[in-house]
């Protein structure tokens, strides 16, 4: 890496924004409209993809989309010895783009960093925060097409009920940041961002003025499969699960149907 490249970067950086909501939830448009903003330097990738990362990436791991399902899988994101946040600065701002080389913002994205929002408000200059949650049942929806099988993996039948449990820790972890880093960061859903943009990018430069040109009525390509303005894929999703795949999530919804309420979001009832 180049040493002298990595010095102006760091010099020209004053703030630190991070997205953190669970997988699956919408991050990738959002992401991709704060790294069209002027004032915004970004990655290609997810922070944990880039290489020169130092630390655990599930991409690595037998639980991709599912690493909140088990106990010991948090532990692995928690708890890793592997963090080394000074190397991962090097990293991220050698690989980060920017329209202009004075811009005054990094901004990265991972899931897995809901996980450890204390490691990143201790580590980086300035850091905030976008917390996001979307409807449950439409990234379940998603989990389920979109996660493929790990070789010998035999609970490929119970996977309605891990990716659940999965989502229940997300949502867990998540009211948590949301409390502990509110004089930080703006909170707000999916549902929220497609119903109204203007008024989450209005937000969002309120937290971080640089970001006053963001703009969330473009056309961006997402994961290779659509061009097009923001939209609410919720109905389209929740509509292809199964009454069996329903079923099978309520048994871990319905025990936590209240942290479900807290962000809006009401059981189905197949």
């Amino acid at each position: 890496m180049s040493r002298e490249l990595i010095e102006q970067r760091r010099a020209a950086i004053k703030k630190h924004l991070f997205l953190l909501c669970p997988n699956n939830s919408g991050s990738t448009y959002l992401s991709r409209a704060l790294a069209k903003s002027q004032s915004v330097w970004s990655l290609k990738r997810e922070g944990q993809h880039i290489l020169g990362f130092a630390g655990p990436s599930s991409i690595e791991t037998p639980w991709p989309l599912i690493w909140g399902g088990e106990t010991r899988t948090l532990a692995y994101f928690r708890d890793s010895p592997d963090y080394d946040w000074e190397r991962t600065k090097k990293a991220w701002y050698f690989h980060a783009d920017a329209v202009h080389n004075n811009a005054p913002v990094f901004h990265t994205k991972s899931p897995p960093f809901l996980l450890i929002a204390d490691q990143l408000a201790t580590n980086f200059e300035n850091a905030s925060f976008l917390f996001m949650v979307r409807n449950p049942y439409a990234v379940l929806e998603g989990i389920l097409r979109r996660r493929k099988p790990v070789d010998g993996e035999a609970r490929a039948l119970e996977m309605p009920k891990i990716a659940a449990q999965h989502l229940v820790t997300c949502f867990r972890y998540q009211r948590e940041n949301i409390e502990r880093y509110a004089d930080r960061s703006f909170s707000f859903s999916y549902e929220e961002l497609c119903e109204d943009p203007a008024a989450i990018a209005t937000g969002i430069s309120t937290l971080v003025p640089e970001l006053d040109d963001l703009d969330l009525s473009q056309k961006l390509a997402v994961k290779g499969t659509y061009d097009e303005p923001l939209r609410n894929m919720n109905d389209d999703q929740i509509a292809r699960l199964t009454d069996a795949q329903i079923a099978m999530a309520n048994e871990v919804f319905r025990p936590n149907a209240d942290l479900l309420s807290h962000f809006d979001y009401p059981l189905i009832e197949t």
